[in-house]
């Protein structure tokens, strides 16, 4: 039986509460927030103690950590779990700069603990099951990915202030899973950006708008298509071009009905966000942590795929702002 602890009992530190009760081989011991109500809330729902940040890392009685808390934390959160000895399962970003997030990476490897960086696009089934179809030769080399990612509105801009901009908060996601699917590190990156939803994200110092375009050493390409606008739902598609066919994975829909009259065809609406989209995908990060804990294996996504992307998101935010492609080489 693995004992975590949670640092972080939010949105999504409540999802993987949920997650982990529903695995045998785990239970949540201990949850921290700054917030005493949250603490107490999650404490009262999921069975476990409320503590103190501090005590959770240096608790005895504790195994592995989630990581759950704002970025701006994890830079020390993650030293201090490694010091101690503590598996951790963290959030993206692992910071909002490489180069921190590479310290972190040194950090891990010198204390010799497990990290997990918790990009759960990669246990969504569709996704996972069209990367295992690519990786068999399917459709042979990948040539072409496309990525689609949509949120239904804008965050408030307090969160666009604070969260590291569009590229490092939103793309990140995505610019992990190109590197899953194209199965080769980009050497390129193109980004392109413009303020349409909100003027007010502009007065930010951020864009709501962006198209990404990777390329690799040996020509493979891939972009990405961000906004945070789609009034139609939260828009998650990728599609794999090779040269043997395609390979495509479209949108979870609230349900399978679909209506036939005069007037056409009427499918359901696509799931409403990321929370509802996911949900499966949250309980198979966390099941692919806690078998790699148990077993003694190394997690997967790694904290080399976490400081990957996030020097992906780097360069992106940088050819954004000098208007012209980076090379990373």
């Amino acid at each position: 039986m693995i004992s975590i602890g949670l640092l972080g009992c939010g949105r999504i530190g409540q999802v993987h509460a949920l997650s982990l009760s529903r695995i045998p081989s785990a239970r949540l011991v201990a949850v921290a927030d700054a917030l005493d109500e949250a603490a107490r809330n999650l404490a009262a729902s999921s069975g476990a103690e409320v503590r103190t940040a501090e005590d959770i890392i240096a608790a005895t009685d504790i195994d592995a950590v989630i990581v759950a808390t704002p970025t701006t934390l994890h830079y020390d959160q993650i030293h201090a779990l490694a010091d101690a000895g503590k598996a951790i399962f963290c959030e993206k970003p692992i910071d909002l700069s490489s180069e921190r997030a590479a310290e972190c990476r040194s950090a891990v490897k010198a204390a010799g603990v497990g990290f997990f960086t918790a990009f759960n696009r990669r246990f969504d089934p569709n996704f996972a099951h069209l990367q295992a179809q690519l990786a068999a030769g399917v459709i042979g080399a990948p040539e072409i990915v496309v990525i689609t990612s949509r949120d239904p509105s804008p965050p408030p801009i307090s969160y666009i202030e604070q969260s590291g901009g569009l590229f490092r908060d939103m793309m990140i996601h995505d610019l992990d899973m190109a590197r899953f699917l194209l199965g080769e590190e980009p050497t390129e990156v193109h980004a392109v950006g413009s303020c349409l939803v909100d003027p007010a994200i502009g007065q930010a110092g951020d864009v709501d708008t962006a198209v990404v375009t990777l390329t690799t050493a040996s020509g493979k390409l891939c972009t990405i298509n961000n906004s945070r606008r789609a009034t139609y739902g939260y828009d998650q598609r990728v599609e794999v071009h090779g040269a043997g066919g395609m390979l495509k994975a479209a949108n979870k829909l609230e349900h399978l009905v679909e209506v036939a009259d005069r007037s056409g065809f009427t499918t359901a609406p696509n799931k409403h966000f990321f929370l509802e989209r996911y949900a499966d995908a949250y309980v198979a990060e966390m099941e692919a942590f806690i078998a790699a804990i148990n077993e003694g294996k190394s997690p997967n996504p790694s904290i080399d795929d976490g400081v990957a992307a996030q020097r992906l998101a780097d360069a992106a935010a940088q050819s954004f702002a000098i208007g012209r492609p980076l090379s990373l080489t």
